[in-house]
């Protein structure tokens, strides 16, 4: 029978060769769907102005139903949902404001000199009693939401490890 081609964003299967493959990917209904597919990724802020520009679409405001569905030109949202997703929005940005804020900008200098200081640490203390503080990246979630891969070492598995030879 031959191999098949399945496009993944009209759910379709075809025989898979030139012709009917190109003719698949420039179709009209492969470019509905692939477009459908991307709009339920994109930002809310991006939404939001899209929306905004928009005039409202009769048919849909009338019957509740438009038989263009998402790829009408006219919104078909309502001033209740455009309010929510302003206010949507408007966490957003916020949220991310006071994230800038928390976290100090990571440069390679002050990376660097913490990096020379706990050495110098180390040195001077050439039997560590406990173990090194860890700091997590700015912008990761806390702890306890993190896979168990990326916790960092417990004291236990701390004293464990110092007898380790590598080489």
């Amino acid at each position: 029978m031959g191999r098949r081609y399945l496009c993944d964003y009209c759910d379709r299967s075809f025989q898979d060769n030139l012709h009917n493959r190109k003719k698949h990917l420039n179709g009209v209904q492969h470019q509905r769907c692939k477009k459908a597919w991307y709009d339920l990724y994109r930002d809310a802020s991006e939404i939001l102005a899209e929306e905004q520009t928009k005039k409202l679409c009769r048919r849909f405001i009338q019957s509740g139903q438009c038989d263009f569905g998402p790829g009408c030109r006219f919104s078909h949202m309502s001033v209740q949902e455009l309010d929510a997703l302003k206010a949507h929005v408007e966490a957003e940005k916020k949220m991310k404001e006071e994230q800038s804020r928390q976290a100090p900008p990571c440069t390679i200098e002050s990376w660097l000199e913490e990096r020379a200081k706990r050495k110098i640490r180390h040195s001077e203390n050439a039997v560590m009693s406990e173990p090194p503080s860890y700091h997590l990246p700015p912008g990761w979630p806390p702890l306890c939401e993190l896979p168990p891969s990326l916790h960092p070492p417990t004291s236990s598995e701390w004293d464990e490890q110092q007898d380790l030879e590598w080489g």
